[in-house]
């Protein structure tokens, strides 16, 4: 029986191995071998116009020369502002649909629809809607909000905060599903005993749901920074490569993807790279020291 049951075991463990073989094949080929390919590169004038040779640190030194990546640079590190306000709202959503009332389940849905929606499709749609003739100049006109048309895509002031909400827009669903995860994952008897114990409503958020939901800001905040550092579909569909207007949308990926595929010069691209990945490192490390604590151990 024990031998039986040890041969059907390995038998599942081939099965699994190879349901996920695919998906580790895809990860190795379009993820790790670029990361292990692209790591001398930057130590390399490689470029599709001229011979390659090693040029140790020059790459790193003409980043920190060029004033076009700190540009770059300055608006990926203020595209993270959208990150405590994503978690803030998707937080909010969760509670919000963490309920038994009638037609939660519809509400559920609906908020995820965005994050299914090509991001493609979408920065379209509201870049349509951001048009100095667009629906949303029309509701602002029509509220008596504004006299004259805003330039949404023009302004510069306006333009990276136009693709902030984009984002934020996009990924709330996504943030609120793992939240509402982490909200359901919660004993309902330790909140039971604090009420018991003449524990407040606010008391039970701040000494039991916050910890215990911890681990799952950690998770999402982490995912949300490296999205918002590494942010490209929506400002290439609906600013182009340069970063118009005046750059203000300029960020790190969008820059790297014009050194590389309009300027040739994939081994700057590839410095430029790394120097945005050490920093999405030093955020991950920051965030991970600041809320590793809590989840049920928190009691333990």
């Amino acid at each position: 029986m024990a031998s039986s049951l040890s041969k059907q075991q390995r038998r599942r463990a081939g099965f699994a191995y190879l349901m996920i073989a695919p998906g580790v094949l895809l990860l190795v080929v379009f993820t790790f071998y670029p990361i292990v390919y692209g790591l001398p590169l930057a130590f390399t004038n490689y470029s599709a116009l001229d011979a390659t040779k090693w040029v140790g640190l020059s790459n790193f030194r003409r980043a920190f020369a060029d004033p076009d990546f700190y540009t770059a640079l300055r608006n990926s590190l203020l595209y993270v502002v959208v990150v405590p306000v994503i978690q803030l709202l998707a937080i909010l959503m969760a509670v919000l649909v963490n309920t038994k009332l009638k037609f939660v389940g519809f509400f559920r849905a609906a908020y995820f629809v965005p994050v299914v929606t090509s991001m493609v499709a979408a920065a379209i749609a509201w870049k349509w809607m951001y048009e100095e003739q667009g629906i949303l100049n029309y509701i602002l006109r029509s509220l008596g909000l504004v006299r004259h048309d805003i330039a949404f895509m023009v302004e510069p002031k306006l333009a990276l905060a136009g693709v902030m909400l984009v984002t934020i827009w996009k990924g709330l669903g996504y943030y609120m599903m793992i939240y509402l995860a982490g909200l359901q994952s919660i004993p309902g008897e330790l909140q039971e005993a604090a009420r018991i114990d003449g524990a407040n409503r606010w008391q039970v958020v701040r000494r039991i749901t916050i910890p215990l939901l911890m681990p799952f800001v950690l998770l999402c905040s982490l995912l949300s920074v490296m999205g918002a550092i590494r942010v490209f579909d929506e400002i290439f569909v609906m600013h182009g490569p340069k970063g118009d207007p005046i750059n203000s949308t300029l960020v790190a990926s969008v820059y790297t993807y014009k050194v590389a595929f309009q300027d040739f010069d994939f081994g700057y691209a590839a410095a430029i790279g790394l120097v945005v990945a050490v920093i999405i490192l030093a955020f991950s490390l920051v965030l991970f020291r600041y809320t590793r604590k809590g989840g049920l151990t928190y009691y333990e």
